[in-house]
């Protein structure tokens, strides 16, 4: 294979690996905030229930979340969800790794939306009490001290963490070739056992980084522009 076939080839993998990091924000990131309302709920069940949750996710290594989500379902109540969706999928509409794919969605989704919850929760109790109060002299509803003086404030403080857990999202993706998902370094594994080219999966690196670079011009801009923000 040429260079440019290799890159193409990969290439295919890394699309897998966009989808599974556009998804994960895309759900993950809002899923957070009411999981974070929950932790300082305080109707203590909820907090209780809600902080065991993250805890437990938390202290879960994620490809080990990625096996329980995929296999779990199958052995206690002997049905293969996921392998049925694959096979389903691939047999009506020619898509492969569908149900893996689900699971891999759904295991980084419950991750990060559980991490995110505790960057909201730092961002949202570090804002004085006074604040709050400023607000309610002002009339303002809880909500709307919350919408017009805290929110504004909270985002401005959680965007470098933020950005460090989006960043880090990116080369998790690698995880879900554990399960056999064709994402990128699947595709430089399958090249080195059928091909017995290596120097693919070194190369690898060179997408991530890329994209990590853009990332972080991305997410420079944002904090700059936020910058106001700060006291």
């Amino acid at each position: 294979m040429t260079f440019w076939e290799v890159t193409l080839f990969l290439l295919d993998g890394f699309k897998i690996s966009l989808l599974i990091f556009a998804v994960t924000l895309l759900l993950g990131v809002p899923l957070g905030l009411p999981i974070a309302f929950c932790s300082m709920s305080r109707f203590k069940p909820v907090q209780a229930i809600s902080k065991v949750i993250v805890w437990i996710v938390r202290g879960i290594p994620l490809m080990l979340q990625i096996f329980i989500i995929y296999y779990v379902p199958g052995l206690l109540f002997s049905f293969p969800m996921f392998s049925q969706i694959d096979r389903y999928m691939l047999i009506h509409h020619g898509v492969q790794d569908a149900g893996r794919i689900t699971a891999v969605l759904i295991a980084f989704v419950i991750n990060y939306a559980c991490y995110f919850s505790e960057i909201y929760r730092g961002g949202i109790e570090s804002i004085s009490k006074g604040q709050y109060e400023a607000g309610y002299v002002l009339g303002l509803t809880n909500s709307q001290v919350f919408k017009k003086i805290i929110l504004k404030q909270v985002v401005q403080r959680i965007v470098p963490p933020m950005s460090n857990e989006v960043i880090t999202l990116i080369k998790d993706t690698a995880l879900a070739n554990c399960i056999v998902v064709c994402e990128i370094i699947k595709q430089a594994k399958e090249l080195a056992a059928t091909k017995a080219m290596v120097w693919p999966l070194f190369y690898t690196g060179v997408f991530y980084l890329i994209f990590v670079g853009i990332l972080t011009i991305c997410l420079g801009k944002v904090e700059k522009k936020l910058s106001y923000f700060r006291s």
